[in-house]
């Protein structure tokens, strides 16, 4: 399959490269195409390239939208028909460094989730990959078994197709319902964020523990 990364940063490099182990082949897509070069040449020969944020949307059947969220919105708004109808993975937290500690750019009455589905409102998006370092989000390897990736959409197909790809990397996958559950997952990734502050280590996730009948 054919995957599409909107942001050339340390998010969008690592899950690139994590699609091209899986065997996809990657694209992903910059305002400067050729800063990925060196990130493109250590890649399997014919699995990896760079290209404009246009370029990205129209080459991937799965586009991920990995970029820093205040870019977000310019993106989208260039390349948003090319992205009709397909799958979007929503890796993004709007969150606001401007202050002593980070904050959620856009409190709890919205999303970024949300405002990503409004900008793209002809494609099918499903957060994933938001409460994580990058470091882990393929093939996490923890104490007590895989992690739990929450995510949540309004397409029960989009979001099985999701479901697929996070399973082939190495996640249990819990779907909280619809899209607007975004204010739920940005609010988690902020205690990522936290916990992270607080102990100067990025190795950790998420767990649901269920008890048995």
């Amino acid at each position: 399959m054919k995957i599409g990364v909107l942001g050339s940063g340390p998010v969008g490099q690592q899950l690139g490269e994590a699609f091209v182990k899986s065997n996809h082949e990657v694209m992903i897509g910059s305002r400067d195409p050729s800063k990925l070069n060196s990130w493109v040449t250590k890649q399997p020969a014919g699995k990896a390239s760079s290209g404009t944020f246009a370029d990205t949307a129209a080459f991937g059947q799965i586009v991920l939208v990995a970029t820093l969220w205040q870019g977000t919105k310019a993106v989208l708004e260039a390349v948003g028909r090319n992205l009709d109808g397909k799958v979007i993975i929503d890796v993004t937290n709007p969150l606001d460094f401007s202050g002593n500690k980070p904050r959620l750019a856009l409190g709890y009455g919205d999303s970024g989730g949300e405002t990503v589905q409004r900008l793209i409102p002809n494609a099918r998006v499903v957060k994933a990959f938001n409460i994580v370092g990058n470091a882990h989000m393929y093939k996490p390897d923890f104490d007590g078994g895989p992690p739990t990736m929450f995510i949540c959409g309004n397409d029960e197909e989009a979001k099985r197709e999701v479901t697929k790809i996070l399973d082939n990397f190495g996640w249990e996958t819990i779907d909280i319902g619809g899209i607007d559950g975004s204010r739920l997952l940005e609010p988690l990734a902020m205690l990522w964020v936290a916990y992270y502050l607080k102990v100067g280590t990025g190795d950790h996730a998420f767990k649901l523990l269920r008890r048995s009948a």
